[in-house]
């Protein structure tokens, strides 16, 4: 892979890991139109590899949260009278609603690497999740705020999250469409949609790595693989920081037009052979 290629591809994925619309189906697209086997080892593995990018921007987005949240999980291991601390708690309900995507990825491993790659699925995804985030966005009250989340909530929210183990749903889709569903407003389940992708992410990052970096080497090569990493990282800090301030005063209609336009568009190339599936 040229390092333009690189370029272009950290700049899509750091534009939209968090906005509803499917990085990783945008990837896959992309990958293909760039002439890519999108299935082949070295790319699904250079695709999870480029999100820890966005994910440690949105670390660095939320660095006061973060320091705020860590420090009080520890004094509430070790201290049994901080564990009423509302930070303790919500850094119980982040850790038990990333357990669902851990747990679905690493028994569907092989079929969402390879099967559920398929342009065939990524646009059929990308049109049939429109509908439920079109719901959960009517339906929702918006009365609950992020004070009030519970572990029981982000387990619901996580398991929603494995979802986007499809391409084409959308990780930030899924947990928001969820968070909107238990009744809170946009604003807390953007930030509820920040914190479950940075364990998610960054572990499906590692994961990678340790099991594909003999074929990253070999295959797309490690400088552009790095090289779309700091991209997707720099553009990703940029979209979490327009995001939350979008969703504080829109609906996710716009996302929901894009994503059936695109989802259609992609089927119709499929479908009459412009570009292969896989």
């Amino acid at each position: 892979m040229n390092i333009f290629e690189a370029v272009l591809l950290g700049f899509v994925e750091g534009l939209t890991e968090f906005l509803p619309i499917s990085s990783t189906g945008h990837l896959t697209i992309l990958e293909k139109l760039l002439g890519y086997s999108i299935d082949d080892p070295d790319i699904t593995a250079f695709t999870a590899i480029i999100q820890t990018g966005a994910v440690l921007a949105t670390a660095i987005y939320l660095r006061r949260d973060i320091a705020r949240i860590v420090p009080a999980f520890f004094r509430g291991l070790f201290d049994k009278t901080r564990r009423d601390n509302a930070d303790y708690r919500f850094a119980w309900s982040v850790i038990l609603g990333s357990i669902p995507v851990a747990v679905i990825g690493l028994l569907f491993k092989d079929q969402i690497e390879t099967t559920l790659r398929s342009l065939w699925f990524v646009g059929g995804a990308l049109i049939a999740f429109s509908g439920v985030m079109w719901f959960a966005d009517r339906a929702a009250t918006q009365q609950r705020h992020e004070a009030e989340v519970t572990w029981k909530d982000t387990l619901i929210i996580g398991t929603a999250q494995a979802l986007a183990l499809i391409p084409g749903i959308s990780r930030s889709g899924a947990t928001m469409s969820a968070g909107l569903l238990r009744d809170f407003d946009r604003v807390t389940v953007t930030r509820l949609s920040f914190f479950l992708s940075i364990p998610a992410l960054l572990a499906a990052g590692v994961l990678q790595i340790a099991d594909e970096h003999d074929n990253i080497a070999s295959g797309v090569g490690w400088p552009a693989t790095i090289t779309a990493t700091l991209v997707s990282g720099a553009v990703g800090y940029l979209a979490v920081s327009w995001l939350l301030k979008f969703v504080a005063r829109h609906t996710y209609t716009v996302f929901i037009v894009y994503r059936v336009a695109l989802g259609t568009l992609l089927l119709v190339l499929v479908g009459t052979g412009t570009i292969e599936a896989t």
